[in-house]
């Protein structure tokens, strides 16, 4: 994951307000540093840093939103929106890469324990597919699949990859209507209104 970058300049004595847009402009930039890479779908390291940078724009504008104008709720939601896309497609990329390492017998050491990590994380939150106690057992290198359980993980690996498709597109699809409207000088107004 991407550092955030620091934000300087601000002055202890200016209004909540004044800084508030500094910061917010600052994570605007850094969510539209990552707009090289919507058009490719296998980017998948700098479609989690877009994530994670719209992730910081979102609580900036939630942290500092009485120092904003009332249409900054707009903003907050397609920013909320791009966050929730692309955090759908990142739970694919993971499950994807667990079911290929299963699939392919291979434990590749960090991809592995952060893929683990992930599915821990998600099955907290309850939106987890598959149980993450039998993800870790069949990426167990003395766990062999028998031919029924190969099929099956193949089966989900499979719609796991189509619904990845779809959720790219509804993603792109999104952030092209965003374009469109000119979304980045939207927010750069807000903020220089507030």
């Amino acid at each position: 994951m991407v550092k955030a970058k620091k934000v300087t300049g601000l002055d202890v004595h200016a209004s909540v307000g004044e800084n508030a847009r500094k910061i917010a402009s600052i994570r605007l930039e850094e969510m539209y540093r990552w707009d090289a890479y919507v058009d490719n779908p296998y980017e998948i390291q700098s479609l989690h840093n877009l994530r994670i940078a719209a992730k910081r724009l979102r609580y900036t504008l939630e942290i500092f939103s009485d120092a904003f104008t009332a249409e900054s709720g707009e903003i907050l939601k397609e920013v909320e929106q791009v966050q929730e896309e692309l955090g759908s497609l990142h739970d694919d990329d993971v499950m994807i890469a667990l079911l290929r390492l299963c699939l392919g017998g291979q434990d590749s050491g960090s991809v592995y324990e952060h893929a683990l990590t992930t599915v821990a994380q998600h099955a907290d939150n309850g939106r987890l597919m598959v149980n993450p106690a039998l993800v870790e057992h069949l990426l167990q290198p003395s766990s062999k699949l028998t031919a029924e359980q190969r099929e099956g993980l193949e089966v989900l690996l499979n719609q796991l990859q189509q619904q990845r498709e779809h959720q790219y597109n509804e993603f792109r699809e999104h952030w092209y209507q965003l374009k469109a409207q000119n979304f980045k000088r939207q927010v750069l107004d807000i903020l220089k209104d507030a």
